[in-house]
């Protein structure tokens, strides 16, 4: 197969651990079938953030599960192909085990790349945009490293009990599958998209974080694509060199 037959797959916010543990783990076996579909004509996968519901690593320990998800994107990385993680609001505390034991290129902020003579731009969404400025202060704050620091020093059973208990109050582990697109003046991701246009051209802006799929033009010729979720969606984007398109994993 030539890498003009290969294909680039992008998706996020699998939010594995949410709601609880039977239903995390039955979307961790569709998302392990779906990595099994894709890897025989892959030629890169993009993870766009928040894998997890939660993630916290400290020096010897890490939070237990996913290991199904884990051990296929090891094995991927193993043959070869490239997989791309970036960190998102809820396991932005991803630090060198993922990277080192997967095998994995791990990205905080968001990177863009040219695929089949198309310019992407690639992150996980959160912070990007007007607006919500308390929640780009938190990130400031869980992004310090001697934050980050103080929290190493709570007992793994208390810390990662703590973090996941907050981690269950957000949007995120709800999942609504009723979520509206607010229109482009208040689209932050979209107001995002077209102030990065006045400064230079991309063909398409692949984020997350918005768990609602979207695809919507935002300029001449460019195209804002959000992934959904996989708690009610199971939503990904699949670019090959004649196409970009928005699927569903059934």
């Amino acid at each position: 197969m030539t890498d003009t037959q290969r294909k680039i797959y992008f998706a996020s916010d699998f939010h594995l651990g949410a709601p609880n543990y039977e239903s995390s783990l039955e979307r961790e076996r569709k998302i392990v079938a779906w990595l099994d579909h894709i890897k025989g004509d892959a030629q890169e996968i993009y993870l766009v953030g928040d894998i997890f519901d939660f993630w916290f690593e400290y020096k010897r320990a890490i939070p237990k599960g996913f290991v199904r998800l884990q051990g296929k994107i090891a094995e991927i990385t193993d043959s070869g192909i490239p997989i791309h993680i970036f960190t998102g609001n809820h396991d932005m505390w991803i630090f060198d085990y993922i990277p080192k034991e997967l095998g994995v290129q791990l990205h905080r902020e968001p990177i863009t790349k040219e695929f089949f003579g198309k310019r992407f731009f690639i992150g996980h969404g959160d912070g990007l945009g007007p607006g919500d400025r308390g929640y780009k202060f938190l990130k400031k704050v869980f992004a310090n490293k001697f934050c980050q620091w103080c929290f190493a020093r709570l007992h793994p059973n208390f810390g990662i009990w703590l973090a996941d208990r907050s981690s269950k109050t957000s949007r995120a582990h709800t999942g609504s599958s009723d979520e509206k697109y607010h229109g482009d003046d208040k689209e932050w991701l979209v107001i995002f998209c077209k102030e990065m246009l006045e400064k230079e051209h991309f063909d398409c802006f692949v984020f997350g974080h918005r768990h609602l799929p979207i695809e919507k033009e935002v300029g001449e010729k460019s195209t804002y694509y959000n992934l959904g979720e996989w708690i009610n969606y199971c939503t990904y984007l699949e670019v090959d060199a004649s196409s970009v398109k928005m699927k569903k994993w059934e």
